[in-house]
Formats: structure tokens, sequence, C-alpha cells
């Protein structure tokens, strides 16, 4: 016997993708994911690939990760795709010191960021 079928985490028209360790400050990651939200998936990879933000590039392959499952995974329309959600959280953060004068020590944090992005279908523009 095995286990039963986990649900779905998103409605039936929606696909998503996630990425749990990118390198860098959740801030500096939502800079970016704002620049996406609520745009269509083709003009939000364009804006990413001009983009001159260093955390662009993560959130690009996050993007088309999502795309690429609404495709084949669940047979949407790629043409209909719009970014419903973007959200960034914090993940891990590595701890690491360096030396200072007389024998002291420095704390510095190397923060990592998790990204989850929810692509749509969108079909009628009355319906959500």
């Amino acid at each position: 016997m095995s286990k039963p079928k986990s649900p779905r985490k998103v409605g039936d028209r929606e696909a998503l993708a996630v990425a749990t360790t990118i390198r860098g400050s959740a801030y500096k990651l939502n800079l970016v994911a704002g620049l996406i939200r609520g745009r269509k998936a083709s003009d939000a990879l364009n804006i990413l690939a001009f983009s001159k933000k260093a955390m662009a590039v993560d959130v690009r392959k996050v993007l088309a990760s999502a795309v690429a499952n609404a495709v084949n995974n669940h047979n949407l329309d790629v043409d209909a795709l719009v970014v419903k959600e973007a959200s960034v959280g914090k993940a891990i953060t590595m701890k690491r010191f360096t030396p200072r004068a007389r024998g002291r020590a420095s704390a510095i944090t190397k923060p990592f960021s998790r990204l989850r992005v929810v692509v749509r279908e969108a079909g009628e523009e009355g319906a959500n």
C-alpha cells in the first residue's frame, strides 16, 4: 500500500516553481520579484533578461521553470500565462568569522533566500 497522493498546492489553472536557496538577502530578491508580479510571463522574462540587478538571473530561472511546469505538467497555454504570485522569504544564514585587531573576531552573515513563483492561465478577463 502506498501513501495517498498529496493535494495540489495551487489551483487547477496554475503552476508553481520554488527555489529554496538563492544566495542573497530577501530584501534584494524582493526588489526584483516586485518587477514581475502581475505581469504576463513573456513580458516578465524580458524584463528580467535586461535587468541590471544580479538577482534577476535567479528569478528568471525560477520563472522559466514555472512556465515549463505549466506547459509540460498541466497543459496550460504558454501565451496566456500571468505571474500570479512571486513571494520571497528567508532561508538559512551561513555564519562566518573574520579576524580583527587585538585578537578579536567579527561575525559575517551570508544570507540565503527562497522564492516561490506561481503562474496562472488568464482565461476570460472578467474571471479570476
